[in-house]
């Protein structure tokens, strides 16, 4: 809302300094700031509000060390981060352009799915929350509209390079002009590949379909898995305190990157990454997130005072998931959430031997001690807040190695 009245007041009373709202790095600077303050101060209150209503976290005891001193600590805490997101991003944002509303639907549709589990947990007292079947048909929702508003909608483009016999000066300056006309295309990057872009629609042309207007047949379905495998990915790693916020930070401040330079038509040319208009926007909702995330870090380091519930992880992973979809990175989530990648697979792994073995030999083996994988280490006899501090420092490896792949090609 604020970009638009200094946008009004800049282009009707040439007021001084409100041109400077029209810079998204001032604006993502901004906002990263409201939501730290807003998750800091308000989110004591919230915590204060949440442990007074007796909202307190049911802790079932797996033989985990200090697990049964955690139970009636209050969670929903991932309203906060959702709070502190939401406001600046109102306030900052532009928020007619596709990818914030896309953002904001994201933010709000698994924000309300979790936040029913949650309220299933706490207050109708039934440890399993929400049906398994209901929170994947919540996250195949969300992808099916994901997919379809990225697919169909008319703002979503991408400029590609012209060949080099075709650039032309276009300015006195002799400034080329490198990119064609932006179009509709449902291409990705391809890490570490020298041409590094895969378009998803040359399936459907094998079969005849030219215009590629019957691409949605396979992006929708490929946006659905992403949202709902990194979804479930940070819900399987909010399990330790600290552990799925600081590495959720890492990883969206990443994508930060990745999408101010995917929407710098300097910066995309230079390091040669995939130009989308409008796309930078979207580093004002992330550095809101971020805010957001670091402030909830605050509260719930070790020894935690407040837990973000589903409401706040799998908003994360839905988030990430989306974030990275827009920025067409999302064949780097594998290395980028590796994190959740690993304690994804973890459990996959774990219950596929589990299963397999009790089949063939009447008893049920296991891989790891106890599974998502940072349990197994808490098994093994490590304090929760050293497997946290040790899976964020593999998390910002993970993250450098990301953004390597700009260049190593």
């Amino acid at each position: 809302m604020l970009y638009y009245l200094f946008d009004y007041l800049r282009t009707n009373y040439d007021l001084i300094g409100a041109g400077v709202f029209q810079y998204i790095t001032f604006r993502a600077s901004l906002a990263f700031i409201c939501s730290i303050l807003l998750s800091t101060i308000y989110g004591k209150r919230m915590i204060n509000y949440l442990r007074k209503k007796q909202i307190g976290e049911s802790v079932r005891d797996l033989g985990l060390e200090g697990q049964t001193q955690k139970s009636g600590t209050p969670t929903m805490g991932g309203l906060i981060i959702i709070f502190a997101t939401l406001i600046p991003v109102l306030l900052f944002a532009k928020i007619d352009n596709i990818y914030i509303v896309i953002l904001l639907i994201t933010t709000l549709w698994m924000g309300a799915i979790g936040f029913l589990d949650d309220y299933i947990k706490v207050f109708k007292k039934d440890k399993d929350g929400l049906k398994g079947k209901f929170k994947v048909l919540g996250q195949v929702g969300l992808g099916i509209i994901v997919g379809g508003m990225l697919f169909f909608n008319p703002n979503v483009t991408m400029k590609e390079k012209l060949p080099a016999d075709q650039i032309q000066l276009v300015t006195e300056s002799g400034v080329p002009k490198i990119f064609g006309k932006e179009v509709k295309a449902i291409k990705t990057t391809l890490p570490f590949m020298k041409n590094n872009e895969l378009d998803y629609s040359v399936v459907t042309n094998l079969l005849g379909d030219t215009p590629g207007k019957w691409g949605w047949l396979i992006f929708i379905p490929i946006v659905i898995f992403i949202v709902t495998a990194v979804s479930n990915g940070a819900n399987l790693t909010d399990g330790i305190d600290g552990l799925a916020a600081g590495t959720s930070v890492i990883i969206v401040l990443t994508l930060g990157v990745f999408a101010w330079v995917s929407g710098n038509i300097i910066f995309a040319n230079y390091l040669d990454v995939m130009y989308i208009p409008n796309s930078g926007e979207m580093v004002v909702f992330i550095s809101a997130f971020s805010g957001g995330l670091v402030g909830f870090l605050w509260y719930n380091t070790y020894p935690a005072q407040v837990f973000m519930g589903d409401t706040g992880s799998l908003t994360i992973g839905a988030i990430i998931a989306v974030v990275a979809v827009a920025t067409r990175k999302e064949l780097l989530i594998p290395v980028l959430a590796g994190i959740f990648f690993v304690e994804n697979f973890s459990v996959v792994l774990q219950v596929g031997y589990f299963k397999y073995t009790r089949k063939k030999y009447g008893v049920g083996k296991r891989i790891f001690k106890m599974a998502p994988l940072h349990h197994h280490y808490q098994k093994l006899g490590y304090h929760e807040s050293k497997i946290a501090a040790r899976f964020i420092i593999i998390g910002l490896l993970l993250a450098v190695v990301t953004v390597v792949t700009l260049k190593l090609r």
